[in-house]
């Protein structure tokens, strides 16, 4: 193993750190592990005299660390692109831990010195990694500190839940969800949003009802495992617009794995914001997505459920727009403007531009075709679960709200195949007035 260290100054820049350097080679066909610390002896002039003695010097020397308490250093390997922690105490004290497999090397790169704050958030994301490298030091202090969230989050959305729920789904009219498994999720649903409560904990916000928000999860929860079986064989004649509702989110859903995932992640999630307080919680939800990590959990849940990376990812962008987007059928309009204002209303969020692909060229703005299919047969879809999961609309109330639903979206298809893709064309023919389908 061969290792070399460097630390300079850069020339005119004495105020900046200094920048370091530590490459390690194994010219070996072998597995090694064990600690960089003491260099070879070196040649230094020990006097006036000119004489010479033999010296060695430490890693920490070397690189001009500092071993005082709460002083950690972070580096990035060049060759992996991860990024690691280590406090500068064990550093100059035993040197640095490495595992290297046969003509394996590192290059630590971008040494940082950071100071531990007063909640010792280095000092526990030390420990967390044990040596492991990741790809960003900062996200993984983040994940650390969100570690009252997540470890509750993921109880709740897991690969092994997700598996359960598709199980659990019933195919036939008139039967129910195994009312165990609904019981344990909406335990696991009043933990997480507890634990939520109790992380934001500002006096200010308003007191959140926990269980009603795990209970109305519940609801919809139950909901979509019943979709399956919904107007198969108890159609009734009077309510055929609904039917072609209920068809038409089965087929949407039908056996996709990726789909069922992706219902599953929006009601999971939806009414995360509930907890805090009901005004603005959609909003507030979304933001948690990012900001609490909560889309890089989901997305790990459903590769761990054996969708690819892209799949993965167009699910959570689903995910995150259905959030946004939940009540979309409660948008007050008149009659001929529903169209209209609920597509106005989409296209004003930049995440359904990039879910549907807009672009320009040409000086026209350009849509994708079966990115606007699949967004409203997820429109039509939440509307449907959200409608059918209100314990204050009666089975005539529901029936109808779905039907003005899919009229709307009916609208919106019609609208598309005028539209030549163009966004401005197809907003323009969304004006036009819905025609209600006979019953």
């Amino acid at each position: 193993v061969f290792a070399y260290s460097n630390s300079a100054v850069p020339s005119g820049d004495a105020g900046l750190d200094e920048e370091r350097s530590l490459v390690i080679y194994h010219n070996r066909f072998a597995s090694v592990r064990g600690w960089i610390n003491r260099s070879v002896a070196y040649s230094v002039v020990a006097g006036g005299d000119g004489e010479r003695t033999l010296t060695q010097r430490t890693l920490g020397e070397g690189l001009g660390l500092r071993p005082t308490a709460g002083t950690y250093y972070t580096f990035r390997d060049h060759i992996t692109g991860l990024e690691y922690i280590r406090s500068g105490r064990e550093l100059w004290e035993q040197g640095l831990y490495v595992e290297l497999d046969a003509y394996k090397c590192h290059v630590f790169l971008n040494w940082r010195e950071v100071q531990d704050n007063e909640w010792g958030q280095y000092a526990h994301l030390n420990a967390y990694l044990g040596g492991r490298g990741v790809p960003s030091i900062e996200e993984a202090l983040r994940e650390v500190f969100l570690q009252p969230i997540h470890q509750p989050f993921r109880e709740l959305v897991n690969t092994d839940t997700l598996r359960r729920l598709i199980n659990a789904r019933e195919t036939k009219p008139g039967r129910q969800p195994d009312a165990a498994l609904l019981d344990e999720i909406e335990q696991r649903v009043s933990d997480l949003l507890r634990e939520i409560r109790d992380f934001v904990s500002d006096p200010e916000d308003g007191d959140a009802d926990v269980a009603e928000t795990a209970h109305e999860i519940r609801r919809k929860l139950e909901v979509c495992l019943l979709l399956p079986g919904l107007g198969i064989s108890d159609k009734d004649p009077r309510l055929q617009r609904y039917c072609n509702v209920i068809e038409a989110v089965q087929v949407h859903l039908d056996q996709d794995l990726a789909a069922w995932g992706t219902l599953c992640g929006w009601v999971f999630t939806h009414a995360l914001g509930k907890a805090v307080d009901e005004q603005g919680f959609a909003a507030r939800t979304r933001s948690w997505m990012d900001e609490w990590l909560l889309g890089k959990l989901v997305t790990a849940a459903l590769q761990d459920f054996d969708l690819d990376g892209d799949a993965a990812a167009w699910a959570v962008a689903s995910i995150k727009i259905l959030i946004s987007h939940q009540g979309w059928h409660r948008l007050e309009t008149s009659g001929t403007e529903q169209a209209y204002s609920v597509l106005a209303s989409w296209l004003k969020d930049s995440e359904v531009q990039q879910f549907l692909q807009v672009n320009r060229h040409a000086g026209v703005l350009w849509f994708n075709h079966e990115a606007f299919s699949q967004l409203l047969n997820w429109m039509l879809t939440l509307a449907t679960v959200e409608v059918l999961a209100d314990p204050k609309l009666s089975s005539e109330d529901a029936s109808q709200e779905i039907a003005r639903c899919y009229e709307v979206v009916q609208a919106l298809k019609d609208a598309e195949e005028t539209s030549e893709y163009q966004v401005a064309k197809l907003v323009e023919a969304s004006r036009r007035e819905i025609k209600p389908t006979k019953r």
